[in-house]
């Protein structure tokens, strides 16, 4: 099992974040372009609990991969997770904690829990790649929530 947890302070009230955060479709605006990020099923405005998403992703090297995660634990204004259901990890487990730091600052830690498939070869891959490139999607997305929001 892998863990990745990242956190960042935004210059924006926590009501700001939380209802960009719960809106499924401003996914595509936290995913780097050359993933080629695409929202397959039909979106709510609001996310709610048990919501199925839909979505087809291209992983350099390894091609394109569907991708279904459900919405689940959804504490308003607080927490939500979104785990895979089908995907290319064996497990994928996303937690988004929101929290209040005065009246204007928000904030926001992603932690999430990962295992890859393919036993030994999927951990190799994991050392020499798969670690990397989440940690250059999580820096997109730090980069992203802070030329949004600051």
């Amino acid at each position: 099992m892998h863990f990745l947890e990242r956190e960042i302070l935004l210059n924006q009230p926590v009501e700001n974040i939380w209802k960009f955060m719960a809106t499924p479709a401003n996914l595509n605006e936290l995913t780097p372009p050359e993933l080629n990020f695409q929202i397959v099923s039909e979106l709510p405005e609001k996310m709610y609990n048990g919501l199925i998403i839909e979505y087809r992703i291209s992983i350099p090297l390894f091609g394109n991969w569907r991708w279904l995660t459900e919405i689940k634990h959804i504490r308003e204004g607080v927490y939500f997770v979104d785990e895979q259901r089908i995907g290319p990890y064996r497990l994928w487990y996303h937690e988004h904690h929101i929290e209040a730091v005065g009246q204007k600052q928000t904030r926001m830690t992603d932690r999430v829990s990962y295992k890859l498939p393919f036993g030994l070869m999927g951990q190799m891959v994991h050392q020499f790649w798969v670690k990397n490139m989440l940690e250059t999607i999580f820096a997109y997305r730090a980069q992203r929530l802070t030329e949004l929001f600051g």
